[in-house]
C-alpha cells in the first residue's frame, strides 16, 4: 500500500490569493486607522478648551517635548461655560499611557507644523501636584491663543511698511558718525548686564511670585482711582511743602544730620518699650467695649452737660444763699431752746409710737407715703388740666372761667362745659379746669384686704360725683359740664396691693410681718 505526499498549504493559489487578500486588508485597515491611534491599544484620553480652532483637523499629532504623544480624536464647536459667554473649540485627545497623569496647570498651545497650514497640539506638562483624571478637562485658561501666519503677515501693510521706512531712516540718522559713543556704550553696558543677571535671576524666581505684585498693583490702582483727585493734590502739597523746604537748606541739613543719632537712639529705646507697648495694647483691648459704650453714652451725656452748664452758672448763688441757710443752722443749733427741744424729742417718739404702729402696716400695704410726695410732684409740675388747691395757690387758675377753683363764690364745681374737650381753652388763651377732689380711700376693705386705689390709677374721665349735690350738667348755661370727678373711690372694684407689695407676697394686713 502506498502513501499519497502530503500536499503544501502554498500549492494551492487560491488560498495563497485569499490570504495575501486579507493581509492586505488589514494592512489598509491598519494604515487608516494609525491617525486615530492603533485598536486595542490602551490610551489616556482627555479633553481641552481651545480659543479656537485654528485649522485642527481630526488625526492632528498631540505632541510634548518634540514627540509625539498622542493624535486628535475630535473636534467640536462649545460655548464657554465660565465668564462672558464667547464660542471656544473642545478637543478629545487620546494620549498615549506613558504621559499619564498630567498636572491640572498643563499648558495647551495649537502651533504650525508647516507653512503650507499643517498644526499641531503642543503640551507643556505643569507642576501643580494634583493631576487630571481620564476624560478631564484641560480648562481654557491654561490654553494660549496662536497667532497665525496670515495674521502676522496680515499686519505689514502699506502704512505699517512706510512707518517702519521712516523708523529706519530714524535709527540710521540716530547711529551715522556715532559709532565711538555705541562702542563706548557697549562697554559700559557689560558691567551693567552682568549685575543685572542676579537681579533677573532673583526677579524669575517662582518663590518670589512677581506676578503676584503686578496683580495687587493692578487692585492698589482700582481703588486708589475713586480718590485720584485726592492725591493729585496731595502731590500739589507736597510740592509746595519741598518747595518752601528748599528754601531753608541749612536747616534742612541739619534735620537730616540730627536724623541718624535719632534713628541710633529709637533703636535702643525701643526694645525697652516693648514691655510698655505690650501693656498699652492690652490697655486698649480692654477699653474697647468702653469706647463703644461711650459712643452710646455720649450724647445724652453731652445733652446732660448743655442742660447743666446754666445750672451751674447760676451755683454760685444758691452757694451764697445756703451759706446763710448753714449760718441760721449754727445760730439755731447755738440756742439754749434747741437743746430743750431736743430733749423732748423723746416724749415725742412715745406720743406718737402707737400711731406709728397703727400707720405702718397701711403704709406697708400701699405705700402712700411715697405716693403722696410723688403726687405732690406732679401737682406743682405736670401741666395737665385740671385744678387743685395746691396749683391754685401756685397761681395756675385761669381768670375768665365761671366757677373756678380759687374762687369761693362758686355755685357748683369747677368744670368745662359739655361741648367743649377737656383740653380746652378761654378767649385769652388760659387753660379751662374740672375739679379733680378725690380724696384718700382706705387702704384696706371691710375684710382686711388691700385696697391700694390712690396712687394706682389717675382721675378718672367724669362725671363722677355720688356725694355731691351738683351732679353733671349738659347744660352749658349752667357753666358745667361732664367733666367733674369728685370721687375716685369706684364702688364695687378693689384694686389689691402696690406692684412692691404683690411682688413681696403682702394682700392684707395679715400679711404684714
Amino acid at each position: 500500500m502506498t502513501r499519497r505526499p502530503a500536499r503544501s498549504v502554498v500549492a494551492s493559489p487560491v488560498l495563497v490569493g485569499a490570504i495575501t487578500l486579507l493581509v492586505a486588508c488589514v494592512a489598509v485597515l491598519l494604515a487608516v486607522q494609525a491617525n486615530r491611534g492603533l485598536p486595542f491599544v490602551p490610551s489616556y484620553d482627555l479633553r481641552a478648551e481651545l480659543p479656537g480652532g485654528a485649522n485642527l483637523i481630526e488625526g492632528n499629532e498631540v505632541r510634548m517635548g518634540g514627540f509625539r504623544v498622542g493624535v486628535i480624536e475630535q473636534i467640536r464647536p462649545a460655548v464657554s461655560p465660565r465668564g462672558a459667554q464667547r464660542s471656544i473649540a473642545v478637543v478629545h485627545m487620546k494620549l498615549d499611557k506613558k504621559v499619564e497623569p498630567l498636572a491640572v496647570d498643563t499648558g495647551i498651545t495649537v502651533r504650525p507644523r508647516s507653512a503650507l497650514g499643517l498644526k499641531y497640539i503642543e503640551l507643556t506638562p505643569g507642576t501643580s501636584a494634583r493631576a487630571l483624571a481620564a476624560g478631564a478637562t484641560i480648562p481654557l485658561e491654561n490654553a494660549v491663543k496662536p497667532t497665525e501666519l496670515d495674521e502676522f503677515f496680515g499686519l505689514n501693510d502699506a502704512e505699517f511698511r512706510g512707518n517702519q521706512r521712516t523708523t529706519l531712516q530714524g535709527f540710521g540718522n540716530a547711529f551715522a558718525g556715532r559709532g565711538q559713543s555705541i562702542n563706548l556704550a557697549i562697554q559700559s553696558l557689560v558691567p551693567f548686564v552682568t549685575h543685572l543677571e542676579p537681579v533677573m535671576r532673583t526677579l524669575s524666581d517662582p518663590d518670589n511670585d512677581l506676578g503676584e505684585l503686578f496683580r495687587q498693583s493692578e487692585r492698589f490702582s482700582g481703588q486708589i482711582a475713586p480718590v485720584a483727585r485726592t492725591y493729585a493734590s496731595l502731590f500739589v502739597n507736597m510740592a509746595t511743602t519741598f518747595e518752601a523746604l528748599s528754601r531753608h537748606p541749612e536747616r534742612l541739613r541739619g534735620t537730616i544730620e540730627r536724623g541718624a543719632p535719632t534713628l541710633e537712639q529709637a533703636i535702643r529705646s525701643f526694645p525697652v518699650q516693648r514691655p510698655f507697648l505690650a501693656e498699652t495694647e492690652e490697655l486698649m483691648r480692654r477699653l474697647e467695649p468702653v469706647a463703644l459704650e461711650m459712643t452710646r453714652s455720649l450724647p445724652p451725656t453731652t445733652d446732660a452737660l448743655e442742660t447743666g452748664a446754666p445750672v451751674l452758672a447760676r451755683a454760685p448763688a444758691l452757694y451764697r444763699e445756703t451759706q446763710n441757710v448753714f449760718a441760721a443752722l449754727d445760730d439755731l443749733a447755738s440756742e439754749p431752746t434747741t437743746l430743750l427741744g431736743l430733749q423732748d424729742l423723746h416724749d415725742l417718739l412715745d406720743v406718737a409710737t402707737p400711731l406709728v404702729e397703727w400707720v405702718a402696716p397701711f403704709q406697708t400695704v400701699c405705700n402712700y407715703w411715697n405716693y403722696y410726695w410723688n403726687a405732690i410732684g406732679e401737682h406743682v409740675s405736670e401741666p395737665v388740666p385740671g385744678g387743685t388747691l395746691q396749683r391754685s395757690s401756685l397761681g395756675s387758675d385761669n381768670r375768665t372761667q365761671d366757677n373756678r377753683i380759687s374762687t369761693h363764690d362758686a355755685d357748683r364745681p369747677a368744670d368745662i362745659p359739655s361741648d367743649q374737650p377737656i383740653d380746652s381753652r378761654d378767649p385769652l388763651g388760659d387753660q379751662l379746669v374740672a375739679l379733680h377732689a378725690g380724696a384718700y380711700t382706705p387702704a384696706v376693705d371691710a375684710q382686711g384686704k388691700a385696697d391700694c386705689q390712690v396712687g394706682q390709677t389717675g382721675y378718672t374721665s367724669g362725671p363722677n360725683v355720688p356725694d355731691s349735690r351738683y351732679g353733671p350738667s349738659t347744660n352749658p348755661a349752667e357753666g358745667g359740664g361732664s367733666h367733674v370727678v369728685r370721687s375716685t373711690d369706684l364702688p364695687g372694684i378693689r384694686y389689691g396691693g402696690t406692684y412692691k407689695a404683690r411682688e413681696l407676697g403682702i394682700d392684707g394686713i395679715e400679711d404684714v410681718p
